[in-house]
């Protein structure tokens, strides 16, 4: 059974980059434009994990991850954060608020696999 992955993001054409780069890996993906879209689209189903951009409208993505994490399906879903944010205390935040891994783009889609294939196992 192939795992669900959800994109975060509101550059569609980063999604659609993450996107090919994980349905080529086998992954079922689900995109949402930003953490509103994406709460409104986890309906119970089973997500393995979620990457998430961390600058985004209308939620951003520190706020979706400590929302996320309030849901009884999703928290114990990983959470990588994938974003332009180099900065320590952002990415501090970021973890506080359950994020387990931290990419700054531009990322090299082979790094984020293997990424996303260790944490999609645990």
């Amino acid at each position: 059974m192939s795992k669900t992955v959800m994109i975060v993001d509101d550059s569609a054409s980063l999604r659609q980059v993450v996107n090919i780069a994980l349905s080529g890996a086998g992954y079922n993906v689900i995109e949402a434009c930003d953490g509103k879209d994406a709460l409104a689209k986890l309906n119970g189903e089973k997500v393995h994990l979620i990457i998430s951009d961390v600058n985004m409208p209308n939620m951003d993505g520190i706020t979706f991850v400590t929302e996320l994490k309030k849901l009884p399906s999703y928290k114990f879903t990983p959470v990588i954060m994938l974003t332009t944010e180099s900065q320590e205390s952002k990415k501090l935040a970021g973890q506080a608020a359950g994020a387990k891994a931290w990419v700054v783009k531009p990322f090299k889609p082979e790094a984020m696999l293997g990424a996303v294939a260790k944490l999609v196992m645990a």
